[in-house]
This record gives structure tokens, C-alpha cells and sequence, in this order.
């Protein structure tokens, strides 16, 4: 097996300790779907293994050295404000910013290989859609990032920064059934996302609180479209449970809302008189349908400049306390929601 690295490991330390090419380590920590499973199992737990703790702080990178921000999707209205808020906040400390941004930055290198990039004082991941050990690989490497809207759920030591999905969810489903609803359908995320998880928890919470149990013929989890959030609310419009269509639907995101709302345009229900719904995020979106969405306000701007606050202190080699900061969001109630009749 290879020499333990002092302070990080690096992409070609993790070949030479497990046999395999640079280029099947690097398909593996990125995630590339070519790679065999027992392949990347093997390459993620050798790479977490030879990872040593080590200071931010490193003599090699120049103090003035720019920063990445990775954010491997097309930039919209609601990465395309992270990402805004980030590069202008970057600026405000004097930092410039290396964009890798769009679904083509799935396919460059390992972030892992971050560790030994000497010309970047640190880095901002978007939603990074790499396994939860290559980026314990990378904390171990010493390399400073923060990682905004987490895809899984990540240990404690990595640094994160996203919205408080749970509480968010809560208020959503308690305005719902405020308003008299007791049959409250759910379109949610993929299964997978820890933004999925806590939502579902949240509107579970809210019910409890009511003293109802959540019926899982009224939940649907899809990607977060307008195309698939219609598609959902066709099959919970057309083909209700036992007890009957939902009242309401919860939508996982104000643009999976919006295919709701189509879906029961298309079926004549007037919306909030047949049925309510409710979105998350409060993108322009959710002020440009008619009606316009009860939604959760997420403070996007606000995310990307707390990732860039913490990533500054890391780089500094200052103490961070709380390294998982979870924002608040704000019930927005628009014309889209309304008693049952």
C-alpha cells in the first residue's frame, strides 16, 4: 500500500495505494456512473483512509489566490442567484472567482484533485453531486470549501450552509391545515436529497401536531420540473386514495407547483377554491402564476454570502464554531391557497 500522505492526499497517492489508474480514481470520486460499484467502494474508503487531517492554512497557495465556485447545473433563477451572491461577495473581500459552472462540470476532474490545485485559496460547491467520502477525502486534504444546499447529509467537520427545510416544511403543511385541509397531498423531491427528507419530516411534524399520520397514497417524489410536478398532480388528481383527491398539494419547489396548477387548470378545479397549493423557494415563478404561490421565501442571496464568510475564515485559518448553518425561510401567503369548500 502507498506511503500515508502528511496534511492530504492526492488523487494519484490514491491510485498508487489501490492499483487502479489515475483516470478510474478520478471517474470514481466524481461519481461517473461507468465506474463498478465495488470499484468506487474501494477507491472512496482507501481515499478516507489515507486522508490526514491538516490546516487549512497552507504555506504553498498565494494569499491572493482566486476561489472556485463549482455549480454543476444551469444556472436559472435559483442557482444563478447563489451563484450571483457569491462571485459579488468574493469581490467584497477581495477575492476573484474561478466559475465551473453548468451540467458540462459534471465531467471534469475530481473535485478531490482540488487538494493539490495550489493556484485556488479554496473553493464554494453548489449542490455538489459527489459522494459524501469525497468530500470527507477533501476535508481530510486540508482543502477549504463550503458546500451550499447539500445534496446528502454530510459529518459535521465539512462546512455547510442551506435553508431550514424541516421548519419550512412545517409552517407550510400548519398553514394548510389552518385553513381547514386535512387531505394534503405531497410532490416532493427525489427520495435521495436531504432537502427531500427533512421536507417530508417537516409536513409530517405539521400533522402530527394536527393528530393525523400521513397517507402515502397522496405522496409523490419526482424531479424538481414543472413537467414532472404536472405529471404527479395528474396521478393524485385522477387516481385518489381510498379517501378521496387531495384539497391541497405541497409542491417540492415553485416549479413543480406550477405543473400543478396546470394539471388542475387542465381538469377545470379552480385554484384555491378546489384546490390549494403551495410552492418553496419564491422565485419570480411564484409571483407570475395566477394565482400567484403561497410559497416558502429561501434566502438564496443570503446562502451564497454566508458560504462565503465561512469560506474566508477558513482560509484564514480562523476557528469556525458553527460549521452547519441552516438559515430561516419566511411563509409567503399569496392567492394560491384558501379554506376547502
Amino acid at each position: 500500500m502507498g506511503r500515508r500522505p502528511s496534511g492530504r492526499v492526492t488523487v494519484r497517492q490514491v491510485a498508487d495505494a489501490t492499483g487502479y489508474s489515475v483516470g478510474t480514481v478520478s471517474r470514481a470520486l466524481s461519481g461517473h456512473p461507468a465506474v463498478a460499484p465495488a470499484t468506487r467502494e474501494e477507491i472512496l474508503t482507501t481515499a478516507a483512509r489515507l486522508g490526514a487531517p491538516a490546516s487549512p492554512r497552507s504555506p504553498r497557495r498565494a494569499p491572493d489566490a482566486p476561489v472556485l465556485v463549482r455549480c454543476p447545473y444551469v444556472l436559472d433563477d435559483y442557482f444563478g442567484r447563489v451563484v450571483t451572491a457569491v462571485v459579488e461577495t468574493l469581490a467584497l473581500h477581495g477575492r476573484r472567482a474561478v466559475l465551473d459552472t453548468g451540467e458540462t462540470a459534471r465531467d471534469r476532474p475530481a473535485v478531490l484533485a482540488l487538494a493539490d490545485d495550489r493556484d485556488l485559496a479554496g473553493a464554494v460547491l453548489v449542490l455538489p453531486p459527489e459522494p459524501v467520502r469525497t468530500l470527507e477525502a477533501l476535508r481530510a486534504g486540508g482543502f477549504p470549501f463550503v458546500v451550499v444546499d447539500p445534496m446528502t447529509a454530510l459529518p459535521a467537520d465539512v462546512p455547510t450552509v442551506s435553508a431550514a427545510h424541516l421548519t419550512s416544511a412545517r409552517a407550510l403543511t400548519s398553514h394548510l391545515l389552518d385553513l381547514g385541509h386535512r387531505r394534503i397531498g405531497v410532490v416532493g423531491g427525489p427520495t435521495e436529497w436531504l432537502a427531500s427528507r427533512s421536507r417530508l419530516a417537516g409536513h409530517a411534524s405539521a400533522l402530527a401536531d394536527a393528530g393525523q399520520l400521513p397517507d402515502p397514497t397522496l405522496r409523490r417524489s419526482v424531479r424538481p420540473t414543472a413537467d414532472d410536478g404536472y405529471a404527479a398532480a395528474r396521478e393524485l388528481l385522477d387516481e385518489p386514495g381510498p379517501g378521496g383527491p387531495p384539497t391541497a398539494v405541497v409542491a417540492f419547489n415553485d416549479k413543480v407547483a406550477s405543473g400543478v396548477l396546470r394539471a388542475a387548470a387542465e381538469r377545470g378545479l379552480r385554484v384555491p377554491g378546489d384546490l390549494s397549493v403551495t410552492g418553496f423557494d419564491d422565485l419570480d415563478l411564484a409571483r407570475s402564476t395566477v394565482p400567484a404561490l403561497t410559497t416558502a421565501h429561501q434566502p438564496l442571496e443570503e446562502m451564497g454570502r454566508m458560504a462565503v464568510s465561512l469560506l474566508v475564515r477558513l482560509v484564514a485559518g480562523q476557528a469556525v464554531d458553527a460549521l452547519h448553518v441552516s438559515l430561516a425561510t419566511e411563509l409567503v401567503v399569496r392567492g394560491s391557497t384558501a379554506p376547502p369548500r
